[in-house]
């Protein structure tokens, strides 16, 4: 019984030894949905990391503190971007280049298994206007991804 007791801790211990060394990467597929193909559409890639606790500030209903940074600290200049189609031209709504962008973002998601990442999660969202005579929107998309340190 204790042997027994003594590798359920050890297991438990090496658990969160292991799950403390996942880390994550964020890419971010912009793609434009603006009409006459007038947008703009990217695949993100920040290339350096960000310490949130550096740019969050906390709020109590007695105290208000504030983080005093710029937030041109906040920005990132080291990143990778990667050209997409939009997804409009003059004619309309193109299908080549939703084809030409799913062949870009596999071959990034390729590279980023070959690099030792795994696809995690996705969220997708679309921005429009909608109202009348719009012409503006993103369709974005985020991959999630993680690998062990």
């Amino acid at each position: 019984m204790k042997k027994l007791l003594i590798l359920s801790l050890i297991s438990l211990l090496s658990f969160f030894e292991i799950s403390a060394q996942i880390e994550f990467k964020v890419i971010t597929s912009v793609e434009s949905i603006v009409p006459n193909g007038v947008g703009r559409s990217r695949i993100i890639s920040a290339n350096e990391d960000k310490d949130y606790k550096e740019f969050t500030s906390t709020q109590t209903e007695n105290d208000k503190t504030r983080n005093k940074s710029d937030r041109a600290e906040i920005r990132v200049k080291d990143f990778d971007e990667t050209k997409l189609l939009n997804f409009y031209n003059i004619g309309g709504i193109r299908f080549q280049n939703i084809a030409a962008n799913d062949a870009l973002i596999t071959s990034k998601i390729n590279t980023m298994i070959e690099e030792g990442w795994e696809l995690a999660f996705v969220n997708s969202a679309v921005e429009s206007e909608c109202g009348k005579g719009d012409g503006q929107g993103i369709f974005i998309t985020r991959y999630i991804f993680k690998r062990n340190k």
